[in-house]
């Protein structure tokens, strides 16, 4: 049996197991109508023109992972920032851990989305925001339609969040092959602040396909610091889906790290819906062996006085692959829009591949837009230059490709976060640099 007609066949099983008030049921439904529809994308859709699923696609997977595997805390504390106080909202196979996890309703919440979606204190948040932004194509549709479990996230208005919220998902390999499809919901109403960090952690050399859909929510003077760390097992694919939604006053910027995995696929989307707003795509990718990263981001400038800044570096060695395709869209009401787009690339072998594709649609006329896009190799005349100065050839080009990513990594609020991320770039370049950038 085709995993579409696995998937399919297992959605009644599915909602008997579930409680959801009528309404999320009917949009489940709908979703599922949908994917059945679709399908799984294909190469001959032209969003998904340079990333086959086939390979992946082939494995027997478990859709619903029925065996219950006990995690310790020694095994899995390197995969959390641990060095600072925070929220933690942990999944292993799709199911939550309250032991490895710390959540809250003191003010805020921080919990799950199979109790939003099922209890009724939280239903008018569920009927205001659930799946209202999420696509309604192939991937987000099936997720939606399997959607009960995933970080719940709700800041009233006027609150700074003191603490950073680690979300993280680990994968056991209870099972010979496993699917997730975690859905989250993060709303930030006004004059609020938070930071969130997520993870998606194979514990296993078992296959895995993750289909995540994330959906924020920031409301009037809102700021959202999102993190995502990617830096899986090699059997592991992951299909990341993130809508963002911002109003009047509010920044949010969302800094994707891309160093592991099978396949990963980010699609990042962003919605301008009033002014003076400001949006922050950042990315890091560092691919080696057959790896493939496929980053998809769109900026929808909806209203006037906006800005975007989107900055993704990447470096790839040997048969790696990848793919940055970048839209920006300016209505005609949204005069006065600076939006930036760059995307800066090194290949360090001849066999890797980077595919880019910029894009700008304009339809105002009093904006300041621009994009480009480099793909080159290191500098030799610098490498050389370090060389007779004491520095070793290995080390010298760690160090200018870390002064390739800084731009990136400089923007970065959260300092342990950044210490994180400067070790594992030290780690896939293979070296060990004593400072932090």
């Amino acid at each position: 049996m085709e995993l579409k007609d696995k998937i399919v066949s297992s959605y009644v099983a599915f909602e008997n197991r579930v409680d959801i008030n009528s309404d999320v049921h009917e949009i489940r439904s709908k979703a599922l109508k949908n994917f059945e529809e679709l399908g799984f994308p294909t190469k001959k859709l032209e969003a998904w023109k340079y990333t086959s699923l086939n390979s992946v696609l082939k494995q027997d997977y478990s859709i619903f992972p029925n065996k219950e595997t006990a995690v310790e805390l020694a095994d899995v504390k390197k995969y959390f920032i641990h060095d600072i106080d925070s929220y933690k909202l942990v999944f292993i196979d799709g199911k939550y851990s309250s032991f490895l996890s710390e959540t809250t309703h003191d003010t805020i919440d921080v919990c799950l989305m199979s109790a939003a979606l099922s209890m009724p204190k939280y239903k008018a948040v569920i009927d205001a925001y659930f799946n209202k932004i999420a696509k309604q194509d192939n991937l987000t549709s099936l997720n939606t339609a399997f959607a009960s479990e995933g970080a719940f996230i709700h800041i009233p208005k006027n609150i700074e969040v003191q603490k950073p919220i680690q979300i993280i998902h680990f994968t056991t390999g209870s099972e010979a092959a496993t699917m997730l499809q975690p859905r989250s919901l993060v709303v930030v109403e006004e004059n609020s602040h938070v930071q969130i960090i997520e993870r998606h952690q194979s514990l296993t050399s078992n296959p895995v396909l993750t289909n995540s859909v994330t959906e924020i929510y920031a409301d009037k003077r809102a700021f959202v610091d999102y993190y995502k760390i990617q830096n899986d097992d090699n059997n592991a694919s992951l299909v990341d889906n993130t809508f963002v939604e911002q109003k009047s006053n509010g920044v949010v910027s969302v800094h994707t790290f891309s160093f592991g995995g099978n396949i990963t696929r980010n699609n990042l989307n962003f919605y301008q819906k009033g002014e003076y707003i400001d949006s922050i795509l950042k990315g890091i990718t560092i691919s080696e062996g057959k790896q493939h990263i496929d980053h998809h981001t769109l900026v929808h400038h909806i209203a006037p006085n906006c800005e975007s800044h989107q900055d993704y570096k990447g470096i790839y060695d040997e048969r790696s692959t990848s793919v940055f395709n970048g839209k920006v869209i300016v209505n005609k009401e949204a005069q006065k829009t600076n939006a930036y787009q760059q995307n800066n690339n090194i290949l360090l072998s001849d066999k890797a591949t980077i595919n880019a594709k910029p894009q700008l649609e304009i339809f105002a006329d009093d904006v300041k837009c621009s994009h480009g896009c480099t793909i080159g190799q290191l500098d030799e005349d610098a490498l050389f230059y370090m060389q007779q100065r004491g520095i070793p050839k290995k080390e010298g080009k760690a160090l200018l490709m870390f002064a390739f990513a800084n731009t990136v990594l400089e923007s970065v609020k959260i300092p342990e976060v950044k210490q994180r991320i400067t070790k594992l770039i030290a780690q896939k370049l293979g070296v060990d640099i004593g400072f932090d950038l």
